[in-house]
C-alpha cells in the first residue's frame, strides 16, 4: 500500500464524519415535524404532494397499516416499471427506437423487482436496451422511490426505540415524501450540476457515429446521465446508465467525480446514525453506532487494498514489475481503471458493497482472490456496514438487538436497549429476518450450482445453469454465489463473469431480491410496533451500557461471527480455496508483509 492511497481512504471516512452531524441533525428535524431553513422553499411541494395523495400528515399508522402501505407502495411501482418496459416503442424520448422485444417478460421482472427494492441489479445494458423515458420516468424515479421507503424504515424503527406506551409508529406517506422532498431532491439538484461541470453529460440526442483515427465506425452512446448519476449513488441504488456503469468516463469522468461519488453513497447512512442519536434522546447512541460502521469498513478497504496492492504472485515469477513505482501503479491493475488506480478502485468497491449501492468503477470479478471476497462478505453481512439509506441503520439496529441478547445472556439479566427490554418476540423477528435472507442466498446458490433445464421450450437456454459461467472451478462458483449474495441483499453489484440475462437467473434472482427486501422489512416493523407499546425501564447499576468502546466491540463481533458462522462454507469452496491455488497454501501471504507469511 501507498501513503497517497492511505491517505485518500482516511480523507474519505474523515468527510463522512464531518457531515453526520450537521446532516444528521436536519434530517432529525425533518422526521420529527420541526421546521428547517428548507421549508420556506420545499414546504409547498410537501403540502401538495398530501393534497394530491390525500393524506393526512397528522395521522399515525400502527406498523400493520405502516406495513401495508410499503407493500402497496411497492407494488405499483413494481407494476408501473414493468408495464413501462414492456410499452417503450409506443413512449417518448426513444430515438434509438428501442421497442418491447428489448425487454423479454423475465427481464422485465427482474427489472422491476430490482428498482423498487433499490437493488438495481441489471441483467442488461442500458444503452442498448432502455429508452431515455424509461430511464428517467422508470428507473430514476424509482431510484428516489425505494431510497425514501428505506429512510421512511428506518425512521419508523427510530420511533419504536425512541417512544413509549403508544401503539403508533409514524405515517409511511408523510415518511416517504418528507425523505423525498427535504433530503435526496434538493442534494441531488446540486450534486447533478456538480456533476454536470465536471462532464458527466446530460441530453436527450440520438446516439453519435463517429469514425476513428484507423476508420473504424464507433457508435458514442448518450442521454440524460448526471440526473440518474447522482441519485444512483446518494440513494445508495446503483444502477447505471451505462452498462460499464460508474467505470463509464459519461458517468464518472474523473477522480474528483469518482470521489464526490463515493462520498454521496455513504452521505446519508452516515448521518442517519447522528438523526438516530438525536431522536432517541442520547447522540452517544449514534456516535456508538458510526464507530462499529468505521471499524468494519476500515477493516475490509485495508484488506481489500492490502490484496489488490500485492497482486498476482504468479505475475512477479515471470519477471513482470509488480510493486508501486512513480511510473506504474503496481499490483492487479486487471479490471481498474488507470485514472483511478488501485488505491480508488478498492475504496470504491469497499464502499459500494458496503452501502448496498452496487455502482462499480472496476471490474470485481478481476479482483484476486481475497480481495473479491471483501465485497462479497460485506454484502453477506446484511448489509449492516453503513449499509443502503435507511437498510444500514435498521440493520445495525437488528444487529443491536441481538449483541444486547448475547449480553443479557452472558451475565444472567434481561437484555435491553435504549431503556426497552428485549424479549422473545425482538429477537425472533430479527433471527427471522437474518434466517431468510441467508437461506435465500445458500439455497439459490446451490440450486444453480447444479441444476439442469429442459433442453426446448422457454428454458432453452440456458440448459445447465452453470453453463453460463464464464469461468470453472472455485472462480465461477464465487460468480454464483456473489449474484444471489448480492441480489438477496439489495447491493446490485455483480462479479460480472456470469451471464445473468436468461430466463432461470432473471426469474430467481428477481424473486431473491424481493425475499431479501420485504422478508427483512416486515419483521423490522414489528419489532418497531412492538417496541413502541413498551415503557422504558430506569438504568440501573446493571444496565449494559450500549454507547461506548464494549459495545461497539460487541456489535462488531455479533455482525462478523453471525457472518462468517453463515457462510464460511461457502466461502471455503469459492474464493479461499482459489486464493490457495494461487498461493500454494500459504493462505495470508496477499494480506501479511513477506516477513508475516
Amino acid at each position: 500500500m501507498t501513503a497517497t492511497g492511505v491517505f485518500q481512504i482516511a480523507l474519505y471516512l474523515a468527510l463522512i464524519a464531518a457531515c453526520a452531524k450537521p446532516l444528521g441533525a436536519y434530517m432529525a428535524n425533518v422526521f420529527e415535524g420541526r421546521r428547517t431553513f428548507m421549508h420556506p422553499v420545499l414546504r409547498w411541494l410537501e403540502v401538495l404532494t398530501y393534497k394530491a395523495i390525500g393524506v393526512r400528515e397528522d395521522v399515525e399508522q400502527r406498523w400493520t397499516g405502516y406495513t401495508a402501505s410499503l407493500l402497496s407502495y411497492s407494488i405499483f411501482g413494481f407494476a408501473l416499471v414493468y408495464l413501462m418496459q414492456r410499452v417503450q416503442a409506443y413512449l417518448p424520448f426513444n430515438p434509438q427506437h428501442f421497442n418491447a422485444g428489448n425487454v423479454n417478460p423475465d427481464l422485465a421482472f427482474n427489472t422491476a423487482a430490482s428498482f423498487i427494492t433499490n437493488t438495481n441489479w441489471q441483467a442488461y445494458s442500458g444503452e442498448s436496451t432502455l429508452s431515455y423515458f424509461v430511464q428517467m420516468a422508470a428507473l430514476a424515479v424509482q431510484n428516489f422511490a425505494s431510497a425514501a421507503a428505506g429512510i421512511a424504515v428506518a425512521i419508523a424503527l427510530v420511533r419504536g426505540f425512541a417512544r413509549q406506551e403508544t401503539k403508533t409508529i409514524g405515517n409511511f406517506w408523510v415518511d416517504v415524501t418528507r425523505a423525498t422532498v427535504y433530503v435526496l431532491l434538493p442534494i441531488s439538484i446540486v450534486g447533478g450540476l456538480f456533476l454536470c461541470s465536471q462532464g458527466v453529460i446530460q441530453n436527450l440526442k440520438p446516439y453519435t457515429v463517429a469514425t476513428t483515427l484507423e476508420g473504424a465506425k464507433q457508435t458514442i452512446a448518450q442521454g440524460p446521465v448526471a440526473s440518474q448519476e447522482v441519485i444512483k449513488e446518494l440513494g445508495t441504488n446503483g444502477g447505471g446508465f451505462f452498462n460499464a456503469n460508474s467505470a463509464h468516463p459519461f458517468e464518472n469522468p474523473t477522480p474528483l467525480t469518482n470521489m464526490f461519488e463515493m462520498f454521496l453513497i455513504f452521505l446519508i447512512p452516515g448521518a442517519l446514525t447522528y438523526t438516530f442519536g438525536r431522536m432517541v434522546g442520547d447522540t452517544r447512541q449514534g456516535w456508538a453506532l458510526f464507530a462499529a460502521f468505521s471499524v468494519m469498513f476500515l477493516g475490509g478497504v485495508l484488506i481489500l487494498y492490502a490484496a489488490e496492492q500485492k497482486g498476482n504472485p504468479n505475475l512477479a515469477k515471470l519477471g513482470l514489475q509488480t510493486a508501486a513505482t512513480s511510473g506504474q501503479a503496481g499490483g492487479n491493475m486487471e479490471g481498474k481503471e488507470v485514472r483511478f488506480g488501485i488505491a480508488a478502485s478498492s475504496l470504491f468497491a469497499t464502499t459500494t458493497t458496503d452501502a448496498s449501492c452496487g455502482a462499480t468503477s472496476s471490474m470485481h470479478d478481476s479482483f484476486t482472490p481475497i480481495g473479491g471476497m471483501v465485497p462479497m462478505f460485506n454484502i453477506m453481512t446484511d448489509e449492516v456496514i453503513f449499509g443502503g439509506v435507511g437498510a444500514g441503520l435498521y440493520g445495525i439496529l437488528l444487529y443491536s438487538i441481538l449483541a444486547v441478547f448475547i449480553a443479557g445472556l452472558m451475565v444472567g439479566r434481561t437484555p435491553e436497549y435504549l431503556g426497552k427490554k428485549i424479549e422473545q418476540k425482538e429477537v425472533k423477528m430479527a433471527m427471522l429476518a437474518i434466517i431468510a435472507t441467508s437461506a435465500c442466498i445458500l439455497v439459490f446458490t446451490a440450486i444453480s450450482s447444479v441444476a439442469t433445464f429442459p433442453a426446448k421450450g422457454y428454458w432453452n437456454p440456458p440448459g445447465a445453469a452453470i453453463a453460463n459461467m464464464n469461468n470453472s472451478g472455485p472462480h465461477g462458483f464465487s460468480e454464483i454465489l456473489y449474484a444471489y449474495s448480492s441480489t438477496t441483499e439489495n447491493n446490485g453489484s455483480a462479479f460480472a463473469g456470469l451471464n445473468a440475462n436468461t430466463p432461470w437467473y432473471n426469474l430467481s434472482t428477481g424473486l431473491a431480491m424481493l425475499i431479501g427486501r420485504f422478508l427483512f422489512l416486515i419483521p423490522l416493523l414489528a419489532v418497531a410496533g412492538s417496541l413502541a407499546v413498551k415503557k422504558k425501564v430506569p438504568v440501573t447499576s446493571g444496565t449494559f451500557p450500549t454507547h461506548g468502546p464494549l459495545f461497539v466491540g460487541l456489535l462488531v463481533g455479533t455482525v462478523l461471527i453471525v457472518g462468517a458462522l453463515t457462510f464460511f462454507p461457502a466461502l471455503s469452496l469459492g474464493p479461499i480455496v482459489e486464493h490457495f491455488l494461487m498461493h500454494g497454501g500459504k493462505l495470508f501471504s496477499m494480506i501479511l508483509p513477506p516477513v508475516w507469511s
